[in-house]
C-alpha cells in the first residue's frame, strides 16, 4: 500500500507504507494525504463507546465509528490507548474535516489469530446453525461464517444435523487457513471427545501383519467396511478404528459381491495390511488369515491327475471348474465338445492339463465318460 505525504513548501513525496516510527521522524510541517482505500498503521489516541480516534499524521485524527465501529465491537473491546493499529481509510473527511477509518481488516486479522489459538489449544467454541447444504452445515461462531461438514458431527445427529439450523451448539476449530478462507469446525471434536482420544491411541497401537476382531459396519459392491477393535492402556480399553476390506481381500475365492461373503454386524477376524495415508483409514484382509490355497498346488494336483470338481462359473471363452477351496481352473473352450453343456453347479470329471501356482492358472480338459457314438 502507498500512502502520499505533503511537505510544506516541497514538491509531494510518496512512501510505500508508513507507520507510526516514520511519521515521528518526519519533519514537524510533514503531513499526511490520507486516500480512501489505503493502509496506514496509526496509534489509538482515544475509545469510548462509539468511536475510536487514530492519530495517522494527519492534520486530525481519524474516526472509527458508527457501522465501522460496530463491525469491529470485539476487537475494539480489546485495544487500549497507545496501541499500535492497522486502519484502512473509509472516507477522506466528515463534515467536520476528520478522515474515517476502518479496522474491519484488523479486526478479521485478529480473529483468525484467535481461531488459530483456540484450535492449537482445542477450546470449545459455541456455534449457531444458519444455513444447510449437501455438504453439511454452515454455522456462525463468534461472529464469523464457518463450516461443519456432514462428516464431523458425531453418530447421535447423522442424517440429522438439519435440525441445527437456527440452534447453538459446541464446536471445536480443526482448520483454519487464512490464504483459502477455510473455518472449519468439528461437532463431533465435541461430542465424541473420549472415543476420538481413544482411537488415536488405537491407530498409535496398531501393528501392521497382526490379526484383530472387529464389525462389519458396511456393506458395499468394492468391499466391506469394518471397525476394527484395538486394546490400549495395557489392554483395559478398547479403541476403534474403521477400515475397509477392498473385495480382492474377501476370499480365495471368486468374490462376485461382499453380501455374498457377510453382513452388517457380522463379528469377524481381520489382518491389518496397512493405512492409507490420505484418508487415515486401514487396509484390512480377510483371506490373508489363511495361507494362499495356490501354494504347493502343483504338488497336490500334477499334470495328468484326474478329479471331480463342479463348475463354478460359466464364461464366453469357457467354463470355471472349483476343484478345492480357493481353486478354480478352466477348461477352454477349444476343449469343449458341442454336446458339452454345463451349467453352474453340475458336477464335472476333468483331466489337469497344467498348472501355474504363481499365475494362479491351472488348465483343465474334460474326461469324457461315454464313448463317442461312431464307436458303438
Amino acid at each position: 500500500m502507498t500512502v502520499t505525504t505533503r511537505k510544506t513548501n516541497a514538491s509531494p513525496k510518496v512512501a510505500s507504507h508508513i507507520t507510526m516510527d516514520d511519521l515521528l521522524a518526519m519533519p514537524k510541517n510533514t503531513v499526511v494525504v490520507a486516500k480512501k482505500g489505503e493502509t496506514i498503521i496509526g496509534t489509538v489516541t482515544g475509545i469510548d463507546n462509539k468511536a475510536v480516534r487514530v492519530d495517522i499524521g494527519s492534520k486530525t485524527e481519524g474516526l472509527v465509528t458508527e457501522r465501522e465501529y460496530d463491525l469491529a465491537r470485539d476487537y475494539i473491546g480489546e485495544l487500549k490507548i497507545g496501541d499500535k493499529v492497522e486502519v484502512t481509510v473509509f472516507s477522506t473527511e466528515n463534515s467536520q474535516g476528520q478522515v474515517l477509518l476502518s479496522l474491519k481488516h484488523a479486526a478479521l486479522d485478529a480473529r483468525w489469530d484467535y481461531f488459530a489459538e483456540t484450535m492449537e489449544k482445542s477450546e470449545v467454541l459455541e456455534a449457531k446453525g444458519v444455513e444447510v447444504n449437501k455438504g453439511g452445515l454452515i454455522v456462525v461462531v463468534n461472529g464469523v461464517r464457518g463450516f461443519v461438514p456432514s462428516s464431523q458431527f458425531g453418530k447421535e445427529l447423522v442424517g440429522k444435523f438439519q435440525t441445527l439450523k437456527g440452534k447453538s451448539f459446541k464446536v471445536k476449530a480443526i482448520e483454519v487457513d487464512r490464504e483459502k478462507n477455510r473455518l472449519i469446525f468439528s461437532e463431533r471434536h465435541v461430542s465424541e471427545e473420549k472415543e476420538l482420544a481413544q482411537k488415536e491411541q488405537a491407530i498409535s497401537s496398531l501393528e501392521t501383519g497382526k490379526i484383530y476382531e472387529g464389525v462389519v459396519s458396511g456393506v458395499m459392491h468394492f468391499g466391506l467396511f469394518v471397525t476394527v477393535e484395538v486394546p490400549i492402556e495395557d489392554k483395559e480399553n478398547v479403541g476403534h478404528v474403521e477400515g475397509l476390506v477392498h473385495i480382492s481381500e474377501i476370499s480365495w475365492e471368486k468374490v462376485n459381491h461382499p453380501k455374498d461373503f457377510h453382513q452388517v454386524g457380522d463379528r469377524i477376524q481381520v489382518k491389518v495390511l496397512g493405512q492409507d495415508e490420505r484418508t487415515g483409514k486401514l487396509n484390512l484382509s480377510i483371506k490373508q488369515l489363511k495361507d494362499d490355497p495356490w501354494i504347493g498346488i502343483d504338488t497336490k494336483y500334477p499334470v495328468g491327475t484326474t478329479l471331480t470338481g463342479k463348475v463354478s462359473r460359466v464364461e464366453s471363452f469357457g467354463v470355471f471348474v472349483n476343484i478345492d477351496q480357493g481353486i478354480d481352473g478352466l477348461i477352454h473352450n477349444s476343449k469343449l465338445e458341442s454336446s458339452h453343456n454345463f451349467k453352474k453347479g453340475d458336477d464335472v470329471t476333468v483331466y489337469v492339463e497344467s498348472v501355474s501356482p504363481d499365475q494362479k492358472r491351472m488348465s483343465l480338459s474334460p474326461v469324457m465318460t461315454e464313448r463317442p457314438v461312431e464307436y458303438r
